[in-house]
């Protein structure tokens, strides 16, 4: 348990987001008292085989539970939400916080859940401030890319800082709601202890391109299809949404939305009024049939190269309703998110092999980030000016890029900090220090488990699926220790059994020769049997072929 702290001095504590893209979730701290920024879940790399997604270990939180004040949410992508089931039934009740779009994402994620009866959700606005225990909370709206994004002013005895959350500076967004300048400006004239900024762009110079630049990329492949036209983006993207309805509108084309989460979201922005789309233009997936190809586009997910998602079924001829043919035009509204290149690369392959055009953002301006470049991030700074900075949100060379950057603007360097997940960090008049380190880390999601998988039982199965199984089945008589049975050798993964024989016949002759070598007393006692037998096949076959396959035997008695 952490002390409280002194009257004027605020303590940041992440449990995720800084050292990784993904997962973010910030803790603000003022006297026994906190609040939460986020929480959020990131997807497993390619090594966490077996792994759904990944979200925070919040030891810290439970410890602390009942000076949590409030859950804050800065706006509604997975990487912000998504823990949030996960982590409710340990938080029961505790206020969440967060505007319209955002809760209406969160509601449907706990209503599939049977969570929402669970949850106390607070709805609020652009420049709404909340006030909860010794913190003053309010909501800034920002330019991002999905709707009700906003930064948080978070003000306490000890001073105000700014948690930026993800953010663009866009001069032209599609709903004209432009980024708050004035009230970033009203908070660096007050003052500004410290200001925590997204940092996921921090390496790419100039400035992050409005969304209104993906209409004329829209506009000119809708102008050269001829057939029908699909388009996958992120689903939680409601203005690129609307600007897909708006060029096909403009091009005589009525619309199918496709995709469980694209229809939920959309669903719901069309609820709260945030997107139009014209009566009539929307068609069921059941009327796809009855439209000419040249007058239908459909908008769906996968833009990611997911394996379940409408666009990669559609991509192996394997959609229930919708073919891709000769003629058809498919657009990916997207960029690869780091890690997913090979898997988009390969649904590109497989659309092109059904005889599509494709379109994507190497060879179209269909697609802008979300996230402020150098540009936007410096204009975040100039706008605060904090006393002191601290880089979030990304690859800890994300967040020395960003350091680097504030630097060049005169920011003296001993006043930025970098800090990693679990590090307690406290800012005060007397200066910005670590003090200490809380328990964190990452906890597996697998189907309904959460946290019952963890690195031990991760590289099991990253050995499986390198160097497989060889399956090892032996009857003892447990009163004599004598060999009833076998040994009978079973490969999954290693070799194949009918062209390795000689192998598989060396091995079981090892073992065969093994067993009188052993006392009684071992070859009755089932665990330290099965030791002596693994330990000798994983030596021979690492010797003989260099290779170290999981080696299960099975004794039975």
């Amino acid at each position: 348990m952490l002390a409280a702290t002194a009257p004027d001095v605020v303590q940041m504590i992440p449990l995720g987001g800084l050292g990784e893209v993904g997962m973010n979730m910030a803790v603000y701290r003022h006297g026994a008292e906190l609040i939460v920024a986020d929480c959020g879940l990131m997807f497993p790399d390619d090594e966490m085989l077996g792994i759904d997604v990944v979200i925070p270990d919040i030891t810290f939180l439970r410890e602390h539970r009942e000076e949590l004040r409030g859950i804050f949410l800065t706006h509604g992508h997975e990487d912000h939400i998504g823990a949030l089931p996960y982590l409710i039934p340990d938080l029961p009740r505790v206020p969440i916080y967060g505007t319209a779009m955002t809760l209406g994402l969160v509601k449907a994620k706990l209503a599939e859940l049977g969570l929402l009866e669970a949850c106390d959700l607070r709805e609020v606005a652009p420049r709404d401030v909340v006030a909860v225990g010794a913190f003053r909370v309010e909501f800034i709206r920002i330019t991002h890319s999905i709707i009700g994004g906003c930064s948080l002013a978070i003000t306490t005895p000890a001073g105000t800082v700014v948690h930026t959350g993800d953010f663009k500076i866009d001069p032209d967004p599609v709903d004209g709601l432009l980024f708050d300048e004035e009230r970033f400006r009203d908070y660096g004239d007050q003052g500004v202890l410290g200001l925590f900024s997204d940092s996921t762009n921090a390496e790419k110079p100039g400035r992050t391109l409005s969304e209104r630049e993906v209409r004329d990329g829209l506009e000119e492949a809708f102008r050269q299809a001829t057939g029908r036209i699909v388009v996958a983006t992120f689903s939680s993207n409601i203005h690129r949404v609307q600007q897909i309805v708006d060029v096909a509108v403009a091009h005589h084309r009525q619309v199918v939305v496709m995709g469980r989460s694209m229809e939920r979201n959309v669903d719901i922005a069309c609820e709260l009024g945030l997107l139009h789309i014209p009566e009539g233009l929307r068609v069921a997936t059941s009327r796809m049939e009855e439209l000419h190809a040249e007058r239908l586009v459909v908008i769906t997910t996968g833009s990611q190269g997911e394996p379940l998602s409408s666009l990669s079924r559609m991509a192996i001829n394997d959609h229930r309703q919708l073919k891709v043919e000769p003629g058809d035009t498919v657009i990916l509204s997207s960029k690869a998110i780091p890690g997913n290149e090979r898997s988009v690369s390969r649904v590109i392959n497989h659309l092109l092999r059904r005889g599509a055009h494709v379109v994507h953002d190497r060879v179209s301006e269909i697609h802008v980030s979300g996230h402020g470049a150098q540009w936007d991030l410096g204009q975040m700074y100039e706008l605060v000016r904090p006393r002191y900075f601290v880089p979030v949100h990304g690859e800890y060379r994300h967040l020395v890029a960003h350091r680097k950057l504030i630097e060049s603007l005169g920011h003296p360097p001993e006043r930025i900090t970098l800090i990693e997940d679990g590090a307690v960090l406290e800012l005060s008049p007397r200066g910005i220090v670590v003090i200490g380190q809380v328990a964190t880390g990452r906890v597996f999601v697998d189907g309904k488990g959460v946290g019952e998988v963890g690195d031990v039982v991760l590289r099991d199965r990253q050995l499986l699926a390198q160097d497989g199984t060889i399956v090892i089945v032996l009857g003892i008589d447990h009163a004599t220790g004598a060999v009833l049975q076998g040994p009978d050798i079973i490969s999954r993964g290693f070799v194949y059994e009918e062209e390795s024989q000689e192998l598989l016949d060396e091995i079981k002759q090892m073992v065969v020769e093994l067993l009188p070598t052993l006392d009684r007393e071992i070859l009755s006692e089932r665990a330290l049997l099965a030791v002596r037998i693994r330990n000798r096949v994983r030596k021979f076959l690492d010797r003989k072929m260099g290779r170290r396959p999981m080696v299960l035997p099975m004794i039975l008695e």
